[in-house]
């Protein structure tokens, strides 16, 4: 039964229900099932290849394909039949289990092997290998292309507004000029890191039974080397072995990749409120969308909401990533069971996280540089170049430059006239007195268009 958006408690199934297409297959619960199913045929034929187990010969090629079609041709109706049956098991992982060995029956050649869907296997070890290949399809299908696709119009807004003289401000005052381009570049790179870590991260997983020791395993199969034969499993599914585990795998790759995550969405919050502040001073434009309102009340309005937006999302997002990495790693003994209703929220994260990139990207879509603006407010503030004209000074020798544009500049007006009348005044070479006296604000941006363009 669909769900109405309007009667959705949680606004990811509600407001932002269409923008969660992309995860839905991922960290739904039928997702879940559905890697539980991938882990335990996989399993079924990786105990197949093993000599020593002779009460599984290797699958040929037919077999294995009955098998994995399983799992290929899992889709809704299939979900609801392992609803059915956990409905009496009350055990979400015995419920695949029995539906596994139920479609294994309508096949002459697999029925017989029956009994070895899930050997020796703990709960755990097919629930850690279904999360771990839930946040590496996420991160892989997901994440990587969105957070490219970000990267990519960062770096071309950059670029584009590399030239752009803009005044910066340190403290909320007046400073040093910047470019526009170069302060987004700055962002570009703060993401690049992130990304590459994002990109390098390992998904960790394990399948070594009830406390991580193979006690099941060795007492049926002594000759067979489990912890080999794990440890090709795992990688087999494209994932990172861990050899050293309780019963459950530590979580520490989900806090690994939550930290990452945070860390992003924490440089993008930065972004969100820095752009949301240039286009209160007016440095940017919002392009005019037909039809939308900006109050309820003053009808000249054209809010940032979309960086309003991205930042509460990520916020959100960053407060479930933070609970992960802090709680996750955190289990009593050899096993409790506080992950398990905290790893069904793993999706609420990714997908707060997803609407926030949504709306930064629709955002700076949004966005027109506003020329006029950047030179208004660089030409109002002359004392910006009291930096450049006092280490000229110190250069050649001048007494105490920086208190003479201390008393000349601070917490007063300096105009073009003043500032070129003080600087008349200096014994300085001429060549270097004139390049000072017809420098403007918007002059004084050091390498920052060079620093932009290399981004």
């Amino acid at each position: 039964m669909s769900l109405d958006p309007l009667i959705a408690l949680c606004p990811l199934d509600g407001r932002y229900a269409s923008k969660m297409e992309p995860l839905r297959g991922v960290f739904s619960e039928y997702g879940l099932m559905a890697r539980r199913v991938r882990v335990e045929i996989e399993w079924l034929i990786a105990l197949g290849q093993e000599s020593a187990i002779t009460e599984v010969p290797p699958f040929n090629e037919a077999a294995k394909t009955q098998l994995r079609t399983i799992g290929a041709g899992f889709g809704l109706p299939e979900a609801a039949r392992v609803k059915a049956i956990e409905a009496t098991t009350n055990h979400d992982v015995k419920a695949i289990e029995y539906f596994i060995k139920e479609r294994m029956a309508e096949f002459p050649a697999l029925a017989p092997y029956r009994e070895f869907v899930h050997f020796a296997c703990t709960s755990e070890d097919i629930n850690n290998l279904a999360y771990a290949l839930m946040l590496k399809d996420a991160r892989d299908a997901v994440f990587a292309p969105t957070l490219a696709r970000l990267r990519d119009k960062l770096a071309q807004l950059a670029k584009q507004a590399a030239a752009k003289p803009m005044l910066s401000r340190t403290h909320g005052q007046t400073a040093s000029p910047t470019t526009l381009g170069k302060e987004i570049a700055n962002t570009v790179a703060r993401l690049d890191r992130q990304c590459a870590q994002l990109n390098a991260w390992q998904s960790p997983g394990k399948i070594n039974g009830a406390v991580g020791n193979y006690n099941a395993h060795v007492v049926a199969y002594p000759e067979v080397d489990w912890r080999a034969l794990s440890h090709r499993f795992v990688a087999s599914l494209g994932l990172q072995w861990n050899a050293y585990t309780t019963q459950i795998e530590p979580h520490d790759g989900i806090a690994e990749i939550s930290d990452i995550l945070r860390r992003i969405d924490t440089i993008l919050i930065d972004f969100c409120r820095d752009v949301w502040g240039y286009i209160s001073l007016g440095y940017f434009k919002q392009i005019v969308k037909a039809g939308e309102v900006g109050s309820s009340t003053m009808p000249h309005k054209v809010n940032p909401i979309d960086f309003e937006n991205a930042e509460g999302n990520f916020g959100i997002a960053n407060a479930l990533f933070e609970h992960f990495g802090t709680k996750l790693p955190i289990s009593r003994w050899q096993r409790d069971l506080t992950d398990s209703t905290v790893l069904r929220t793993l999706g609420v994260a990714f997908g707060h996280a997803l609407v926030g990139l949504d709306a930064l990207i629709r955002g700076l879509n949004k966005l027109s540089i506003n020329d006029e603006r950047l030179a208004a407010d660089l030409d109002a503030n002359w004392e910006v170049l009291a930096e450049a004209i006092q280490t000229v000074m110190r250069r050649y020798g001048l007494p105490e430059p920086y208190e003479q544009l201390k008393a000349l500049t601070r917490g007063k007006g300096i105009s073009r006239e003043s500032m070129r009348e003080f600087v008349a005044g200096l014994e300085l070479p001429e060549d270097v007195k004139r390049s000072l006296m017809v420098m403007t604000p918007a002059d004084y941006t050091g390498l920052a268009m060079e620093l932009a363009d290399a981004i």
